[in-house]
């Protein structure tokens, strides 16, 4: 879980837009961030394996 303040830090609009840093709306992550969903990879999982994402599903072949 990221700190209130680099959250806080994030969600304001930057000086340049170079400086712009996506995160996960979930936990705050910055890397492993998928911008189709807006999540990083861990939660990503998570939403996954509970069903809460329509259309995924875990892989089994």
């Amino acid at each position: 879980m990221a700190k209130t303040s680099v959250v806080a830090r994030s969600k304001k609009e930057p000086k340049f837009s170079s400086r712009l840093v996506r995160r996960c709306f979930c936990c705050g992550r910055a890397h492993g961030y998928m911008r189709d969903f807006d999540i990083c990879r861990i939660c990503f999982r998570e939403l996954v394996r509970e069903g809460k994402i329509p259309g995924m599903t875990k892989a089994s072949w």
